[in-house]
């Protein structure tokens, strides 16, 4: 029981087990159960199915390391260890990642490291769910960096009360309208960076302001665009100290704007030619329109009004010669209607 595995490396004073660059295809049956620190990094491991760490035999197993390895399966129950505290899967080509890989006892799972491990949508998904699922909620720690994102689930966070660093970058995010940060209260460092961020939107802004523990915010080698649409970042990056080097953040579009610094661009410097807000624009429109059609109409009235007695000398004559044009065709009728007349008028013609 206190042996170590083969291909292994054990120090029972440090607790730890190290199995590293090792031809490893299994999770080792006979881990001694004074581990807490486990490495098994730099092997062809592939899959962890369900048991692949027992509790029984683990109880005291705090923070384990799988980088660099193989693994393209993390099935339901493989990490479901009541001790387990860090967990660092990064450096791996997931792609199945079970909602309920960690059982019942992932609670006590305080940090998380997935770098470069979420190249497949569907795991990106799925993680989504586990974190949806509220298993994982004192989880202070979430690395997500260098794994090519371009969207993040919706709410993605919202199950994640204790969460104090997130780090999402070198990623490829182009925007966060998606993301809700929203009772994330206890979080202290967002990192953005090296991403394909354009701007900024105002409702995103606003989610950072009401965060009262956030003081740490990097957005260094995004692609800022720098047109009417970024006046609400400009501002906000003036008002506060949240980010982090806010005076190297530059324009990279347009090219007249390109590395002109965020913190130096004024409202004159902003093509606005088109409108950013199209609905309140729209609406600016239809009053100006109603207004304009108005004044025609006054105008037409007053016409009306000082031509009054043409008009109605006008509509005189177009009655007599109405009146006229009816007593013709009344004439008319009645010698046709009474045959001494037709013979009179026959004789007239003639």
């Amino acid at each position: 029981p206190g042996g170590c595995p083969d291909l292994c490396e054990c120090s029972e004073p440090a607790r730890t087990v190290k199995c590293v660059n090792r031809n490893l295809t299994a999770v080792p049956a006979d881990l001694p159960p004074y581990v807490r620190s486990l490495f098994i990094t730099g092997t062809p491991l592939a899959r962890l199915p369900a048991g692949a760490f027992p509790a029984r035999r683990l109880p005291d197993l705090g923070a384990l390391n799988l980088s660099g390895n193989h693994l393209q399966a993390v099935e339901a129950g493989a990490l479901a260890l009541p001790a387990l505290r860090q967990l660092d899967l990064s450096g791996n080509a997931l792609a199945s990642l079970s909602p309920q890989a960690f059982g019942e006892g992932g609670g006590a799972l305080q940090e998380l490291a997935l770098r470069g491990a979420l190249r497949d949508h569907g795991v990106l998904l799925s993680l989504a769910a586990l974190l949806q699922a509220g298993t994982l909620r004192n989880l202070s720690r979430l690395d997500l960096a260098d794994n090519g994102l371009l969207l993040l689930p919706a709410g993605m966070f919202t199950a994640l009360p204790a969460l104090r660093q997130l780090d999402l970058s070198n990623n490829s995010l182009v925007g966060l309208q998606n993301v809700s940060f929203q009772g994330l209260g206890q979080l202290q460092s967002l990192n953005l960076s090296n991403n394909s961020l354009s701007v900024l939107w105002n409702s995103t802004l606003a989610q950072f302001r009401s965060l009262p523990a956030l003081r740490h915010i990097d957005l260094g080698r995004n692609t800022w665009v720098c047109d009417c649409a970024i006046e609400d970042l400009v501002a906000w990056l003036k008002e506060g100290d949240q980010v982090e080097g806010k005076e190297a953040l530059t324009c990279a579009y347009p090219d007249k704007m390109l590395g002109k610094a965020l913190l130096k661009i004024n409202s004159s410097d902003l093509n606005c030619s088109v409108p950013t807000d199209l609905p309140s624009q729209l609406q600016t429109s239809y009053v100006f329109l109603g207004i304009v059609l108005a004044l025609i109409g006054a105008i037409f009235l007053l016409v009306l009004y000082l031509n009054r007695k043409g008009i109605k000398k006008w509509m005189h004559n177009i009655r007599d010669a109405c009146r006229d044009h009816m007593e013709g065709y009344h004439y008319r009728y009645e010698i046709n209607a009474d045959p001494r007349l037709t013979n009179l008028s026959s004789n007239s013609d003639v």
